[in-house]
């Protein structure tokens, strides 16, 4: 069992804490000219997990997976119809006002921000609707601005920032009360490669400085492997898998390659202990080996490849991980 800690409720436990939650819709579907049907929808189906204070987890899966739905009940916007959900210690939809003191979320495709103030003015404001005295919300923007590069953006309206400045703005708002969760709903999306690893890099870093727990859904699946220490995967409203990435790779048999440039030419190299020969390019200059990763290691591998030919390099391809997810969800159909 994992030592309690403890939770910005005041009190020790879980940051989040989920046991048989569900939610149900009610869609009224058109079956005739002048009849409807009523259908129930399930969402979110009995799931249950916890997380720990200063843990960093992917809450992942398909399009109506259930992941919204979830993130809307465990931060107070909706009413689960049973179960039970406590987000830092508190019940978000009766505690609503006291959990947003608590927590900080940041929406990729919606933001916070007053469109037509100047960015300055938006953290102005957040931190009076938080409440925060000039001493505490003063020092907090300083640094935030610092680490997040905001300076020659404060006295700009946010409608002429970029997507890339916008978001960081964003999670300069969510964090100026310093939650101790923080929500994070596709902050990636349609962002460049320089503004994600600008992102992750900031992310990993807050975690690391003032314990902060993150939970993040998010189709970018680097985000999952740079973020995320625990992966949550949901299908069709209900929990399939909960572990680290390293055991959903093993548990859905996904390889890795090994990818050898040779010295010389050489035939295939078919008769390798523990792989399967994906490819032959160069004629024979490059080789490609899969195996599976805890039956056999890279460096196994290596070794068996160079009492054969001679290596001049090498490198390591990873699982492709929505790959991974999908052979996930395959399996859990069957």
């Amino acid at each position: 069992m994992r030592e309690q800690s403890r939770g910005a409720g005041g009190g020790t436990g879980p940051a989040i804490a989920l046991d048989a939650l569900t939610r149900e819709f009610v869609v009224h579907r058109r079956v005739g000219r002048f009849r409807r049907r009523r259908d129930v929808v399930t969402a979110v189906a009995g799931v249950g997990f916890t997380v720990e204070p200063g843990e960093s987890v992917g809450y992942i899966g398909a399009n109506g997976a259930g992941k919204s739905t979830t993130i809307k009940m465990l931060t107070g916007i909706l009413t689960p119809t049973s179960g039970t959900v406590r987000t830092c210690g508190l019940r978000p939809v009766p505690q609503r006002r006291t959990l947003a003191r608590r927590i900080g979320v940041v929406f990729g495709q919606r933001t916070q921000l007053w469109w037509d103030l100047p960015l300055a003015d938006s953290l102005r404001i957040l931190a009076a609707i938080h409440r925060l005295p000039a001493s505490v919300w003063r020092p907090r923007r300083d640094e935030l601005v610092e680490r997040l590069e905001l300076g020659r953006l404060l006295e700009v309206p946010v409608r002429q920032l970029s997507l890339g400045e916008r978001m960081r703005g964003d999670l300069a708002a969510a964090l100026l009360h310093s939650p101790s969760l923080l929500v994070l709903d596709e902050p990636t999306i349609g962002l460049d490669v320089l503004s994600k690893e600008r992102l992750r890099t900031f992310l990993r870093e807050e975690q690391r400085l003032h314990h902060r727990t993150l939970l993040l859904t998010t189709h970018d699946m680097d985000d999952v492997q740079r973020l995320c220490d625990r992966l949550l995967v949901v299908d069709h409203g209900r929990l399939v898998y909960d572990g680290d990435l390293a055991g959903l790779v093993h548990r859905v048999g996904a390889r890795r390659v090994l990818v050898v440039d040779l010295v010389e030419r050489a035939a295939p190299l078919t008769d390798v202990p523990g792989t399967d020969l994906m490819g032959v390019e160069a004629s024979g200059l490059r080789q490609r080996l899969a195996f599976v990763p805890g039956t056999t290691t890279a460096a196994e591998v290596l070794a068996a490849v160079s009492t054969r030919v001679e290596v001049r390099d090498l490198s390591v391809e990873e699982p492709d991980i929505e790959d991974v997810v999908r052979r996930l969800y395959l399996t859990s159909v069957r």
